[in-house]
């Protein structure tokens, strides 16, 4: 029995999603309590960022179960903007991560320079930050290359987020060997890492909720993605002119809303033949999902 799309699509989702959770939830116990036991404040925030990770991983699995619905009376184009919507609620997560990892940093900063001691970390924690840099580099390579393959803007953003863990735990090894090796006036180092941490994760973030929230507002595909689109509907032989050309995404697709030109002299079955065709180039392009819509106008000026 041949396989809906969509529910492979889906599991295909779900699947590489439950197995970053479970690799996250593994890490945020292991670096937690490493960070404790090594007297890492950096480590600790770190795994609080591989928590949130898994927080988004819950809302991936969610919000692409409620995606991959079929159309129906209230939903004429499907449910795609709430794979969108998920790729925002992950960005925005991203981003309480990332002033909350910047706001303990700071406190910790002008708490030492104010007199406080800070402990030096121990090996432990560096060990840790080594291993959680390999195992989220590793998931996020195999995340990113599913959400290529079946075309999910929100398991790419999930695929950032742990390799957000990965930058975040290079910071902390940094901070960590430097407090070790270097002596106890550089334990300031840990902290100071995880404030520079912080802001590329906030600056991902922010890159990706810019994107999410262009898609909700319904932007069009970008001016060379419609050329292309353009120039494959004017390839096709009696087609005589592409015009009112209206773009956007849902979700995995593309929608498409085009008006074509042709000779008022054809047949309807040729018109028919010609946008067909003209569809078929677009869905090789663009992926099966497209959803597309040719009016046929007839060549006034044809004689």
């Amino acid at each position: 029995m041949k396989q809906n799309p969509d529910q492979t699509r889906r599991r295909t989702i779900t699947n590489i999603t439950l197995i970053g959770a479970i690799v996250n939830c593994l890490l945020t116990i292991a670096k937690i309590s490493a960070g404790i036991v090594g007297l890492s404040a950096a480590l600790v925030a770190d795994g609080i960022h591989s928590l949130s990770d898994l927080v988004s991983d819950f809302i991936v699995i969610l919000f692409v179960g409620i995606s991959s619905k079929e159309k129906d009376q209230g939903h004429n184009y499907g449910h795609g903007k709430y794979e969108t919507l998920a790729t925002l609620l992950v960005s925005l997560l991203l981003m309480a991560v990332g002033v909350k990892l910047c706001y303990n940093g700071v406190d910790a900063i002008i708490g030492y320079l104010n007199g406080e001691s800070l402990e030096v970390p121990g090996i432990i924690a560096l060990y840790m930050a080594g291993i959680s840099i390999i195992a989220k580099e590793i998931l996020y390579q195999i995340t990113a290359c599913v959400g290529k393959n079946v075309q999910s803007q929100v398991v790419i953003a999930n695929a950032w987020h742990h390799r957000t863990d990965a930058i975040s735990s290079i910071g902390s090894a940094i901070g960590i060997g430097g407090a070790i090796f270097l002596g106890n006036q550089w334990v300031i180092l840990d902290p100071i890492a995880a404030c520079v941490i912080s802001v590329f994760i906030f600056i991902i973030a922010i890159k990706m909720a810019a994107t999410a929230i262009s898609e909700l507002m319904e932007a069009s595909l970008s001016a060379q993605e419609q050329e292309e689109i353009v120039n494959l509907i004017g390839s096709i032989e009696g087609i005589e002119g592409v015009h009112n050309l209206k773009t956007r995404r849902n979700g995995q697709s593309v929608i498409v809303d085009v008006h074509v030109v042709v000779n008022p002299k054809l047949t309807v079955e040729t018109a028919h033949e010609m946008t067909t065709h003209a569809e078929e180039l677009i869905y090789q392009r663009f992926g099966a999902a497209s959803q597309i819509f040719i009016h046929v106008e007839p060549d006034h000026n044809a004689r």
